[in-house]
């Protein structure tokens, strides 16, 4: 968690702590001062160097030499320090560590330094945090990155979001039991908060989930009346009534996500979309424990491979991936939203061919909306020239071959796609005839628009390559002089071009040659004509890249007039390719559209966890699908069987299926129609949460409270195991109340998978509970587990077996084994013992049975191991089985 206060002034250099340091060392300390949270990059000509605690806590961070430099109130001063050219690569890293580092730029030019005394004028460029990133160094490529801000506000909350990086901007009015849902949804990288909510320990826990992404902030940021006048000079308007009718929460909420945007920028304005509201009833709502607990984004170990999200993006670009999550995290509620984003996919999934060259099309596609987030805040390089070109002449050919197909009945958001692909042809060709074929990372670097575009910038080019050229004649002129073969006209950006010749030439060189410097085995001198070359060559080069930085000024001015139009063709290339994508799958594996609407329905025909089955698929097994109706009579299942049958990966698959298809994904299933479903609760595996002081048994109870007290007749309650962290009879009792809250109070629908037994008796008294149960096979002692669901109830567990397959020492098998027979032979009318010395298998350990010796082989077994059943004809077996036969012993 950072706290953030107003920075504050600026220290004065007569400060007693500055009085001895050096004017640099002066200088860094001021900056440093007025961030104190922050790690200082300081730039030192092609490093950023970091001093003091700022350098120590670096270098453990990145792994990099920790040196010294100078003194300081009689003490070495620690430093270390990167490359500027490859300083991304550090800040990502600090950045994931949760460093927040503020970057100190030189803000005026080396060449003026001899005018005056005294250091470089040095000044924060901008801060980073991890909300507030822009450079594909530092971010995914295929996440969003979300700054978060929450207000409250007469008790009110609202929770304001934007991606700097995309310009995404948009605020939720919520609810308190809304907020970890909505938190989920967004995941933000960074969340600010106002020291009021801090400091109430009630809203405070409720944020629990993302105690190290809080970045607390003054109370004044949140002032409702500065933040309207502050987003009102955002989007030009006198007020912001045109908008959208936004309560004092929600603009509180957005104002201060703008003052921080502006703090950490320095003053310069990131491009961002109009303000817009989103409805927390537009979606179903997830909270981070079903998000967890279903794995839908990341697995429980954190890994993205094995989540619901890897398992069905199938998307070409950056923005497709980054659409498909946020249509991931926030399932729709209407149904005609919903069948809308059906009938894209239907539309691909009926022209295989147009789908396939649509993905095709858009793997050439760049990313369109974080370069255009960099032109706005003067971050922007050739290479996002580039990236700007690439997509909209994917855009372009997009189009034309949508329109070229001839579709009937166009889906609603295809032809809006279409639409919105626009006509950038002028913009287009601009850039392809501006643009070198290889481009450098900084336009400083110069090199990047290609010959014949700009004639003043060829002409500037020829001088500055003449001048070189002319400087290799004239090595070769004063080496056939002075006949010093080994002459050398080198350059460094110290004393620039100079003569070098070994020491032992020295003396051949005329009065001509001016002695520059004297190394260990040679010297270095320079001529009034090799003078004029270098200013020459300067001049020249100086006046290219003058040119070249001009040009580039103006074609980011281009693409910046077109900011809207490039904006919504992003979008659209984003919504096609998932679209596509999803089609892609579902014909891949055999997916089918689902029937989602008002109804409280909940019926799914062979349904299929997709996980799983991705995961069998890459194997050698095959899913066994099952239908779930949680229709009148029978909306809450209360699911019995064994261990490693399979009744969490059921629950879940159901789930799953209903988030996909609320999303307008397909689904994998045979049918399915569904009721939407408002709220998602899944209570599925155990984990503790030691940070807070919560067992396993209170998160349990944590989750469910959260789940008995939010349900309502619209939401999907999963539910597995309640009760089992506690004694048996707590356990039991607790698990049959919430069976009969769920039922009479919360009337959702449900599945309550269960080992208490006892539980199926509430089918008698409860009339929309039904009993299904997964399905075993016994033969010969052995059990098979065969993943189907059915109605009835199961009456074994079959923990020992489970515990057998384990590898639990077969002395703990057969003793458990004995223990069980004992407890069953009670019968569940009688009396339970009280402590284990009421039981004789406890009361004498000295009559335990000793460990069995493994049996002698049989006959039969001993003829069966010297078969090869692969070499057995038809009829050899038939013998075979006739010889077995006359081995077992008569009984």
């Amino acid at each position: 968690m950072t706290m953030t206060a107003n920075p504050p002034a600026h220290p004065s250099l007569a400060h007693p702590s500055l009085a001895d340091a050096s004017p640099v060392m002066a200088q860094y300390l001021t900056l440093k001062l007025a961030h104190p949270d922050c790690l200082l990059f300081f730039r030192l000509g092609d490093f950023y160097e970091l001093f003091f605690e700022d350098a120590e806590k670096a270098a453990g961070a990145l792994d990099i030499a920790l040196t010294r430099r100078g003194k300081f109130e009689g003490k070495d001063i620690p430093m270390c320090g990167v490359p500027v050219h490859a300083s991304e690569g550090y800040l990502a890293r600090l950045i994931r560590q949760g460093f927040r580092v503020a970057v100190c730029e030189q803000v005026e030019d080396p060449n003026d330094l001899p005018k005056r005394k005294g250091p470089l004028k040095r000044a924060v460029a901008r801060l980073l945090t991890p909300g507030t990133l822009t450079e594909d160094g530092l971010l995914d490529p295929r996440r969003n990155n979300y700054l978060a801000a929450l207000a409250e506000v007469g008790g009110g909350y609202a929770l304001a979001s934007v991606d700097m990086s995309t310009g995404d901007f948009a605020v939720e009015p919520q609810d308190r039991l809304g907020l970890s849902a909505a938190l989920a949804r967004l995941d933000p990288a960074e969340l600010l908060i106002p020291e009021r909510v801090a400091a109430s320990p009630d809203l405070f826990d409720l944020m629990a989930d993302w105690i190290s992404r809080l970045t607390v902030q003054s109370n004044a940021r949140f002032d409702s009346s500065t933040a309207r006048s502050r987003l009102e000079a955002m989007h030009g308007v006198a007020t912001l009534d045109g908008l959208g009718a936004f309560g004092r929460p929600e603009i509180s909420a957005a104002g201060a996500l703008v003052e921080y945007l502006d703090l950490t920028q320095q003053g310069k304005t990131p491009r961002l979309s109009r303000l817009t509201r989103r409805e927390a009833s537009g979606t179903m709502q997830i909270d981070p424990a079903t998000g967890r607990n279903l794995e839908l984004t990341r697995t429980l170990s954190g890994e993205r491979r094995g989540s619901l999200l890897h398992c069905i993006d199938r998307t070409a670009t950056g923005a497709g991936a980054r659409l498909l999550g946020a249509w991931l995290a926030a399932p729709l509620t209407d149904p005609a939203a919903i069948a809308a984003r059906q009938d894209l996919i239907a539309l691909f999934v009926t022209a295989a061919e147009l789908c396939a060259d649509l993905r095709e099309r858009l793997r050439g596609a760049a990313d369109l909306e974080r370069p255009l987030a960099r032109f706005s805040l003067g971050r922007a390089a050739p290479r996002d020239l580039a990236a700007i070109r690439d997509g909209l002449k994917a855009a372009s050919a997009i189009k034309a071959r949508l329109i070229a197909e001839p579709l009937v009945d166009l889906p609603s958001l295809a032809s809006a796609a279409i639409g919105d692909l626009g006509s950038d042809a002028g913009l287009i060709d601009k850039l392809e005839r501006a643009l070198a074929a290889d481009l450098p990372a900084l336009a400083r670097d110069g090199g990047f628009i290609a010959a014949g575009y700009a004639p003043d910038l060829d002409h500037q080019r020829s001088l500055r390559d003449e001048s070189r050229r002319l400087i290799a004649a004239l090595q070769a002129r004063y080496a056939a002089e002075t006949g010093v073969a080994s002459l050398k006209i080198r350059h460094n950006n110290v004393i620039g071009y100079f003569i070098e010749t070994p020491a032992a030439h020295v003396g051949k060189l005329g009065p001509d040659f001016i002695h520059r410097q004297t190394m260990a085995g040679a010297g270095r001198f320079s001529t009034v004509e090799l003078g004029q070359l270098e200013q020459d060559l300067m001049r020249a080069g100086d006046r290219a890249l003058a040119i070249e930085i001009a040009l580039f000024d103006g074609l980011v001015s281009d693409i910046l007039a077109r900011a809207d139009d490039i904006a919504r063709a992003a979008r659209a290339l984003a919504l096609l390719d998932v679209g596509g994508s999803l089609a892609d799958l579902a014909i891949d594996r055999d997916w089918r559209r689902p029937l989602v609407d008002d109804s409280t329905a909940f019926f799914i025909s062979a349904g299929r966890h997709p996980v799983v089955e991705a995961a069998l698929a890459e194997g050698l097994g095959g899913f066994v699908p099952n239908d779930c109706s949680l229709a009148d009579g029978q909306r809450l299942w209360l699911l019995t069987g064994p261990n490693m049958a399979g009744k969490s990966t059921f629950l879940r698959q159901n789930a799953l299926i209903a988030i996909l298809a609320q999303i307008g994904a397909w689904v994998p299933a045979k049918e399915v129609h569904l009721g939407v479903i408002d709220r998602l609760f899944s209570r599925v595996g155990a984990a503790d949460d030691l940070a807070r002081g919560r067992s396993t048994f209170m998160v349990e109870m944590v989750e469910t409270a959260a789940i008995l007290n939010q349900a309502g007749a619209r939401a999907l309650v999963v539910l597995d195991e309640i009760g089992r962290g506690t004694a048996t009879y707590d356990g039991l009792s607790l698990a049959w109340a919430t069976v009969e809250h769920l039922h009479e109070v919360n009337r959702c629908r449900g599945l309550f998978a269960t080992h208490y037994h006892e539980l199926t008796a509430l089918a008698e008294t409860l009339p929309n509970l039904a009993c299904y149960s997964l399905r075993v096979k016994e033969w010969q002692g052995e059990v098979r587990f065969l993943h189907e669901v059915a109605p009835g109830s199961a009456d074994r567990s079959y923990g020992i077996h489970v515990a057998r397959l384990a590898g639990l020492p077969s002395a703990v098998i057969a003793r458990a084994e004995a223990v069980l027979s004992q407890l069953e032979q009670g019968g569940p009318a009688a009396k339970r013992p009280t402590s284990l010395a009421e039981l004789p298998l406890f009361s004498a350990p000295a009559a335990r049975p000793a460990p069995a010796a493994a049996p002698a082989p049989s006959a039969v077994e001993g003829a069966l191991t010297k078969v090869d059943p692969d070499t057995l004809t038809p009829r050899a077996a038939l013998e075979l089985v006739y010889q077995l036969r006359g081995l077992l012993t008569p009984r």
